[in-house]
């Protein structure tokens, strides 16, 4: 554990971190599969990876630089992004530019990338890196898993092989290409909450299954791997914005299916069609989202004929965050391995509490914080801390009187002070062995000693409970 000087030094500074959070965010978007080149032809990651910075700890940290005397071209964020494992040069990795948006987020897309076909592998990460114009190191990210596939899988899908399945639920990114022509590939996206074709940006969408016997204002959502026929909803993961109820279609040479009833693949191309519409399917015009009427096909009366605004196709995306905050304590760079807590695992009770915290970039210099209350941590495994969970006195000087729940953040915090936020609380919940209202202050000037012994012994035995901030 820390000395009491820097253990007293840290605290303050964690308290005020929690009453006013400077976070730094990077968070990465991605496409979970990626088609792999051939030859001299470079197929580059179809939708490209993002990069968006984001927090009040950025604009912190620029105001410290331009009190060093500095200047503000001290502060502006560069970074390279590439494929892991491959000792890439920088020739092998393309450079990002960070452009600040109308709401104050960072962003930069690296639109060059590719895997090709020398390299044999099946899954590989993405590497960013990050760092200040004037030399600074910021720290190295991670996207997640992406799996490589030769191409898209024209084959009926069968769910036994679930990787390449798309499930309700999971997030989605939607992309239209003009005759097939790389340049004119253009995005689902959404701005000033309206449903837009952007040609530079591209936004995740949470692809919801819906039960198709329920009217319109109902909607609920259903569990399983989404089908061509299906009654789905698109809800854009940032915004919240939706669309009406939509049905998927399979299209095969710019027609749409109506007879097709199989799981939904990478990289397939798909229609739209909103439910209970007369052929109303969703389609882009240029940089704008608009309907558009399907004809009927004269030959085939399971088949309507699209134009090619129409036609989309459908990518399941990752996406990954990592949060970090520099505290009053000197920080030493770079900020990471950043650790990303996945899970949370509690055993025993009372003065023997243990929490497994699950994750992943973790290390031995790194503290779990209840709150302002450091625990003392154990380090397991680079996926794996434990940690003794601190006595619920720590954070109420009234606990002894006050019988209600108690809920503190969990914190990650590197042993130089640097702060990792979470999105998971942790809450202290006494048992229901008394009457809620009832007074305990009244019996204390006669046996004091004896009731705080009885209120201390129903603490210990407080029921934990964990929980994920959404």
């Amino acid at each position: 554990r820390s000395t009491p000087y820097a253990g007293s030094l840290l605290q303050d500074s964690v308290r005020r971190y929690l009453q006013l959070p400077s976070d730094q965010t990077v968070l990465i978007l991605h496409a979970k599969v990626a088609q792999k080149s051939y030859g001299n032809e470079k197929r580059f990651f179809c939708p490209p990876p993002c990069v968006y910075l984001s927090g009040p700890g950025w604009k912190l940290k620029q105001e410290q630089i331009k009190a060093r005397d500095l200047g503000e071209a001290g502060f502006r964020v560069c970074g390279y992004m590439g494929l892991d494992s491959m000792g890439s040069s920088l020739m092998e990795t393309q450079k990002l530019s960070f452009e600040e948006q109308p709401d104050a987020k960072g962003f930069s897309c690296a639109k060059a990338l590719y895997i090709s076909d020398t390299d044999k592998r099946k899954h590989f990460r993405l590497v960013l890196k990050l760092f200040f114009s004037n030399g600074q190191e910021i720290g190295t990210f991670h996207s997640k898993l992406i799996k490589v596939i030769s191409k898209p899988s024209q084959k009926k899908q069968s769910l036994k092989n679930t990787d390449l399945c798309i499930s309700s639920g999971s997030k989605v990114s939607l992309f239209n290409r003009l005759r097939s022509q790389t340049v004119s590939t253009r995005y689902l996206s959404v701005e000033g909450g309206a449903f837009i074709a952007s040609a530079r940006q591209w936004a995740a969408f949470t692809l919801h299954l819906a039960d198709e016997r329920c009217s319109r204002s109902e909607f609920p959502l259903r569990e399983g791997y989404i089908r061509y026929g299906s009654a789905v909803r698109l809800v854009c993961t940032a915004t919240g914005v939706t669309l009406p109820p939509l049905i998927i279609r399979k299209v095969m040479k710019q027609c749409a299916m109506l007879d097709v009833d199989e799981p939904i693949s990478q990289l397939h191309k798909c229609a739209f069609q909103f439910q209970g519409s007369d052929r109303m399917y969703l389609c882009l015009s240029t940089d704008k989202v608009i309907q558009f009427q399907a004809s009927p096909c004269p030959k085939e009366a399971n088949r309507e004929l699209l134009n090619d605004g129409s036609c989309w196709t459908i990518i399941s995306t990752e996406t990954v965050e990592y949060t970090f905050s520099e505290s009053l304590a000197c920080v030493r760079p770079p900020v990471s391995p950043v650790p990303l807590i996945a899970a949370l695992q509690l055993t025993g009770g009372g003065d023997v509490a243990m929490l497994e915290v699950q994750g992943e970039y973790f290390h031995a210099h790194l503290k779990v914080w209840f709150g302002d209350v450091e625990a003392e941590t154990m380090y397991r495994s680079p996926k794996s801390l434990v940690c003794v969970v601190p006595d619920v006195s720590a954070f109420s000087s009234d606990w002894r009187w006050l019988r209600y729940p108690i809920t503190v953040p969990l914190l990650l915090i590197r042993d130089d002070g640097l702060i990792y936020s979470s999105s998971f609380t942790f809450t202290y919940t006494p048992e229901q062995s008394c009457i809620p209202g009832q007074q305990v202050l009244s019996d204390v000037p006669q046996d004091s000693d004896r009731l705080l012994d009885s209120i201390h012994q129903e603490f210990t035995r407080t029921n934990f409970h964990l929980f994920m901030q959404t």
